[in-house]
Order: structure tokens, then sequence, then C-alpha cells
């Protein structure tokens, strides 16, 4: 019984998605916040974008400077 209990768990373990396993093809994690910019050839939050470079905090601002 206590080996078909273990059994159990592990399969639902396997099953779950450990958080910051959503990279993008470029590695950027999603859920952190953080978006591909061609134009600084990194990972960025858009936030933190936004203070660095002294522009407006939007998604369409944020993807015009990324633009490259």
């Amino acid at each position: 019984m206590l080996v078909m209990a273990l059994a159990a768990c592990a399969k639902q373990a396997a099953n779950v998605t450990m958080v910051g396993a959503d990279r993008d093809a470029h590695g950027c994690i999603g859920s952190a916040g953080y978006s591909w910019c061609e134009k600084t050839a990194q990972c960025e939050r858009p936030w933190e974008l936004a203070l660095k470079e002294n522009v407006e905090l939007s998604a369409n601002q944020f993807s015009q400077f990324c633009k490259n």
C-alpha cells in the first residue's frame, strides 16, 4: 500500500511545472516579467527599462524602443 501511495505522488510531481520554467526562444522568463528586446539584445522588464531609458511605461513604448 505504501508503494502505491508513493507511486501516486511521483506521478503527480511529474505534471507540476516549476515556477520560472516558461523561458521563450531567447531564454526570457515571461512569468518574471521579462521580454526580449532587440535593441539591447537581452531580456528586459518593461518597467525597469522605462526607468533606465527614461521612456513612458507602456506596451507600445516598449515595443517601439526594442525594435532594432
